[in-house]
């Protein structure tokens, strides 16, 4: 990282440039005889009494005091990417919101307020995409009172992490109180590589609605009811994979119409995306290849309706999902995470 101009160590950037991307680097030494320094990368939120603060891409927030800083350069607003389709934030926000649609919405200027009974932070969250036509603060206020009506928690959808993400939002939820929960990578690819994976699909059956064995696989299907349905349900074109469970036998797998299904995945084709979500395998299916089954059975389907580029959404911590997904092509385009009122 290059912070030089004729061999010196320059700050060049000023509180004007509060909302660019920036790198800088401070010195980190504790008093003592060597001067240690760190760098960091991010978007500038803010920079007052002589302290910046700067958000990555990973959400995380960066306090450095002015005194602190050695070098520092404005730098691009987002690298350009090396692999899979094209897309910008507004274009995937958009796209993603259509997958997983709340049964109740509202508007608040250009935020979008939704509630479907608790079910998934996603559709219950306030989804930013705009000026809500109000001062911030008295925004968020409006969000709070909204979900205090529904006897629901009160969370802000927002991004991190690519030109037209919304760090400056992050600073201000974190100003007023609110803190991060749950961060998640939103991943795109190329849809035919995903389509073109090794698998036996002729064991996946392709619904339009999910069945009660569906539901019986679906982790997160604790709390029954029409709300659920219609989450799960709501989308453009959706498509439910249903992998039967085995009988056991030594001979080879069969369908066990009362077992459980041996795995489950969803798909949401938008135009040229393809979104994929509740994909689930049985503990005891595990490592026999069932995710990528669902996934290429998916993507076929998907294809056929005239898709051409792939997403979906992995929270950080699965580490499992994100080594099945990074083989199969898939590259983190933005992060995204829901803050909540303290």
């Amino acid at each position: 990282m290059e912070f030089t101009i004729g061999g010196r160590l320059e700050v060049r950037i000023t509180p004007a440039d509060v909302g660019k991307r920036v790198s800088v680097r401070r010195r980190t030494d504790d008093g003592g005889t060597g001067a240690e320094f760190t760098d960091v990368v991010g978007v500038l939120t803010s920079w007052d009494n002589g302290v910046l603060s700067i958000t990555r891409k990973s959400g995380e927030s960066v306090h450095i005091v002015e005194s602190s800083l050695v070098a520092g350069k404005v730098v691009p607003a987002a690298p350009a990417r090396r692999r899979g389709p094209a897309a910008s934030f507004g274009e995937l926000a958009s796209v993603t919101a259509r997958a997983w649609q709340p049964v109740e919405s509202e508007a608040l200027g250009d935020w979008r307020l939704r509630a479907a009974g608790g079910f998934t932070r996603r559709a219950n969250s306030a989804l930013p995409l705009g000026d809500p036509g109000l001062p911030v603060g008295e925004a968020l206020g409006r969000v709070r009172d909204w979900y205090e009506e529904r006897g629901l928690p009160a969370y802000v959808q927002t991004a991190t992490g690519a030109e037209g993400t919304q760090e400056l939002l992050c600073a201000e939820l974190e100003r007023h109180g609110w803190r991060r929960e749950v961060s998640a990578e939103v991943r795109i690819a190329a849809l035919a590589p995903v389509g073109d994976l090794e698998a036996d699909v002729r064991a996946v059956r392709l619904t339009r609605e999910p069945d009660a064995a569906w539901l019986a696989r679906y982790q997160r299907f604790s709390t029954p009811g029409p709300h659920v349905l219609r989450v799960l349900g709501s989308g453009p074109s959706v498509w439910f994979a249903t992998v039967p469970g085995d009988t056991g036998d030594t001979e080879g797998p069969a369908a066990d119409p009362d077992a459980p299904p041996a795995a489950i995945g969803r798909c949401v084709v938008d135009g040229r995306w393809a979104g994929f979500m509740a994909v689930e395998v049985a503990p005891e299916q595990r490592r026999r290849g069932l995710a990528t089954t669902v996934m290429a059975a998916l993507a076929r389907r998907a294809l056929d309706e005239g898709a051409s580029a792939a997403w979906l959404q992995v929270e950080e911590d699965n580490e499992g999902a994100r080594a099945l997904y990074d083989g199969m092509g898939f590259a983190a385009h933005h992060r995204y995470h829901h803050y909540r009122s303290a």
